[in-house]
């Protein structure tokens, strides 16, 4: 009678699921294990070794947790693209890095930011150009005009044959995020959630936030590649990064975006654009297109003016 009694209970429960819910995508299992041969100032790296995805090419996924790291604590979330380049310059292809863990500790010990993790994304090298180069500004360009920068691509030695950029961000907002919203303490909405990125990692992380005002909060933009390309020579690329920032940037009202550039090596380059870029943030209410004169464009000018844009978006 029991067993009657059991089956028929089984039975109306799910026949009340059927009727009332939609079967949910289960997340994918991904597992983070202890990075040990990385060195490290502070903190502890996670990674997820070739995290896969329906968007994008799989990569690793690295998660930097503080020395204070506690599951009774909840975290700002900070994602970061260029991953490999963060935190160890005996691993990197230029044996630089941008100190991440060293800037993160000594913010938080110090109280000047709130409490926070880092998600550091790796690239793929050969399509780094097509994962960060935003896409609708690019589609907004003639046929013709596209099919010419994909041969000066080619003539710079830079792997750009498609755009991808799109699926990129799918790729950390519904993939990425919910895992780790799942496996470590961390606060969720775009007060808590932000993005950063220097070079073509800049332009990116302004189309995040653009995009994805919803998701991120705000935006650090390091020594943005605002020529997409090597040449300023009849160049349409700023125009177009221009035209979609004035339609769809988010105000200062309700983001936080900083820009800065240096003045030397591919930093150079950005300069005829600067001030249409700063007059164009200051109409959004956004005061931060900071100059660093004699800065190159590498991992120790990041390094040497990271901690600005960290204290910006995570102040206290």
């Amino acid at each position: 009678m029991k067993n009657i009694v059991y089956v028929l209970i089984s039975i109306v429960i799910l026949s009340c699921k059927g009727q009332d819910s939609e079967p949910k995508e289960e997340l994918p299992s991904i597992s983070f294990k202890q990075v040990e041969d990385v060195q490290l100032s502070s903190g502890k790296l996670l990674r997820a070794e070739v995290f896969p995805s329906k968007h994008v090419a799989a990569r690793n996924v690295d998660v930097w947790l503080p020395d204070s790291y506690s599951e009774e604590k909840k975290y700002a979330v900070l994602y970061m693209h260029d991953g490999q380049m963060l935190f160890d310059a005996t691993t990197t292809w230029n044996k630089q890095e941008w100190m991440v863990d060293e800037h993160a500790s000594a913010l938080m010990k110090n109280k000047t930011t709130r409490d926070f993790i880092v998600v550091a994304l790796w690239n793929v090298s050969e399509l780094r150009h097509s994962d960060y180069f935003p896409q609708k500004p690019f589609e907004s360009l003639t046929k013709k005009t596209q099919d010419s920068l994909y041969v000066e691509a080619k003539k710079y030695n830079i792997p750009f044959k498609q755009l991808n950029a799109d699926s990129y961000l799918k790729f950390i907002v519904e993939e990425v995020q919910p895992v780790i919203n799942r496996n470590f303490s961390v606060l969720t909405g775009p007060e808590n959630t932000f993005v950063a990125g220097s070079s073509m990692g800049g332009l990116i992380s302004m189309y995040a936030v653009s995009e994805y005002p919803n998701v991120f909060g705000g935006a650090a933009c390091l020594s943005t590649h605002w020529i997409g390309t090597y040449s300023n020579k009849n160049n349409p690329i700023p125009k177009t990064f221009f035209d979609y920032m004035e339609t769809t940037l988010p105000t200062s009202k309700t983001h936080k975006i900083y820009f800065d550039y240096g003045t030397k090596t591919l930093d150079a380059l950005y300069l005829p654009y600067q001030e249409t870029v700063t007059q164009l943030i200051k109409g959004k209410g956004h005061q931060h297109n900071k100059a660093f004169e004699g800065h190159d464009h590498s991992e120790l000018a990041w390094q040497s003016r990271l901690q600005i844009p960290l204290e910006f978006l995570l102040k206290e």
